[in-house]
């Protein structure tokens, strides 16, 4: 490659919308390009471009490969501003597009969705997960033991619920569940299964789990985009005047942080380890990752109502050891590892420092919290 090739590219970087991947917008590691599609991408979404097959998207290093001057004329023609309107004309604003930070699945299925089958650019293909209302069967955990087994869900957004179902047949559904209240997060690793994802919901007060998964990873995404699309219905209907963009806010949230810690009692009793979960302000702690309810849970609020997280002040304390102070109680806590602990109160701390939502004060009220 000229060296003149190689400074227009370099040039091109710079323009504003070039400077970050075209897909999950990442700054980091913009060092690759689709030469017939004409953007730029970072290093894990060129990967997932690699795999379209060249005749969707073909893939070069910026710095290392050659290009010739054709290349490099159609990348100054396009970029990554000109190619998205093209591409992501019909983006549906309940569609979470993937960050760096989440699950493959999510940014494996929106490079497909954006350039294979094209969603974006014919809303009719959307159908799967845009009617606000969606059936079908996926593979659930059962509440008492490790198996998985396949129940028939039903989405709808006009009765505000989510149901399943059993057994086929003319009983009625084993749970009903409203969609206002439920958070769906993929969580591949704690499932075993790279399509695998968890949906909670208060019921009584308390958290509900449903672990669950589709052996196709296309339905997977299809019925979280699902849940997401309805979700936005009801604040569309709920919340005429509000603008769309405020009503997306949260309609599902990835997990803080999650991890093992040890627990000490309010006793002083000695530590047990249990499998801790921080979920937007509730910090809920289980005997096990995939149990279905927590042993207990704790509404993570301000600091000027007198939460704080912190080292232990315990003169004899281990380095793993950490506080957690509430106005009802204070939590000695351990963790696994230093770098544990640091993310458990970076994260415990960036709770503490924002001020509760709306959506927050509601959930709040509706704990049981202990």
């Amino acid at each position: 490659m000229s060296d003149r090739n190689r400074q227009v590219l370099n040039e091109l970087l710079k323009k504003p919308g070039n400077s970050y991947c075209a897909d999950c917008k990442s700054e980091e590691n913009v060092v690759w390009a689709s030469c017939n599609l004409g953007i730029f991408l970072c290093q894990d979404c060129a990967g997932i471009h690699r795999s379209l097959g060249v005749d969707t998207s073909r893939v070069k290093s910026i710095k290392l490969d050659n290009w010739d001057d054709d290349q490099v004329m159609k990348m100054s023609e396009l970029g990554n501003d000109v190619v998205n309107m093209k591409y992501e004309q019909h983006l549906p604003k309940y569609y979470k597009r993937p960050t760096k930070t989440d699950v493959e699945i999510l940014r494996w299925q929106f490079i497909r969705a954006k350039y294979e089958r094209k969603e974006f650019v014919y809303p009719d293909k959307q159908s799967p997960y845009s009617s606000n209302t969606k059936e079908g069967n996926l593979m659930k955990k059962g509440k008492h033991d490790k198996k998985y087994n396949q129940r028939r869900f039903i989405i709808n957004s006009k009765d505000n619920c989510l149901q399943y179902f059993n057994k086929e047949g003319p009983k009625g559904p084993k749970d009903t569940v409203p969609l206002d209240d439920v958070n769906v997060v993929f969580v591949p690793d704690k499932i075993g299964n790279p399509n695998g994802f968890q949906a909670s919901y208060l019921k009584n007060g308390t958290t509900r789990n449903l672990f669950l998964y589709c052996e196709d990873s296309k339905e997977a995404v299809d019925w979280f985009t699902a849940i997401r699309c309805a979700k936005l219905e009801r604040r569309r209907l709920a919340f005429p005047d509000r603008n769309e963009d405020e009503l997306c806010k949260e309609l599902t949230s990835n997990f803080l942080c999650e991890g093992y810690l040890s627990k000490r009692g309010p006793r002083n009793e000695p530590y047990r380890k249990r499998w801790f979960t921080l979920d937007r302000r509730k910090l809920m702690y289980f005997a096990e990752p995939l149990s279905p309810t927590p042993k207990g849970e704790v509404y993570i609020g301000h600091k000027d109502a007198g939460y704080y997280v912190g080292n232990s002040t315990k003169s004899n304390s281990d380095t793993l050891e950490f506080f957690l102070k509430t106005p009802e109680r204070g939590y000695e806590l351990k963790a696994e590892s230093i770098e544990d602990k640091e993310l458990w109160i970076v994260a415990l701390t960036t709770v503490i420092n924002n001020p509760p939502t709306p959506q927050d004060i509601k959930m709040y009220t509706m704990m049981n919290r202990k």
